[in-house]
């Protein structure tokens, strides 16, 4: 079963369940991957339907931050739960040790050294790192191994 196939029988599940901030989010979700096939003019494969759900993951916690600075607790909750039901379609994150290694073998690979080769080395790593790590850590990761 495609990650697509599993988000529409989720749905379902939610709306006889009757369990409505669920289906919301996921409804939205749908509608983001229906656009992103609309907009490419082809269907999407579970990488690039991950891609999404990382995308609206995203903007759910830049608007948790900020409903939280405006003291809108109520607002903030509604996106963490939206967080949430969206994180169960995330392939599970990788260890510290397990980006670290990553990051080694990367460097290995295309002999990156000094902080210049940096963009060159993202290249090799976000492709394969797509969805499993964070990749504002993998960059943290990468700018102190090229910088010491």
């Amino acid at each position: 079963m495609s990650l697509k196939e599993r988000i529409t029988e989720d749905m379902k599940a939610a709306m006889k369940a009757k369990e409505t901030a669920k289906l919301a989010a996921i409804r939205l979700l749908l509608a983001a991957v229906k656009q992103k096939e609309v907009d490419e003019r082809a269907s999407l494969d579970d990488a690039a339907v991950v891609a999404v759900v990382e995308k609206l993951t995203k903007q759910r916690k830049d608007s948790v931050a900020q409903y939280e600075a405006a003291g809108r607790q109520d607002l903030a909750d509604a996106e963490k739960l939206e967080i949430s039901v969206l994180a169960a379609y995330l392939p599970e994150k990788m260890s510290a040790d397990e980006m670290a290694a990553a990051v080694d073998a990367a460097l290995a690979e295309t002999g990156a050294k000094g902080p210049a080769d940096m963009g060159k080395l993202m290249a090799v790593l976000k492709p394969r790192l797509a969805g499993k790590a964070d990749m504002a850590e993998i960059s943290k990761l990468v700018k102190a191994k090229l910088a010491g």
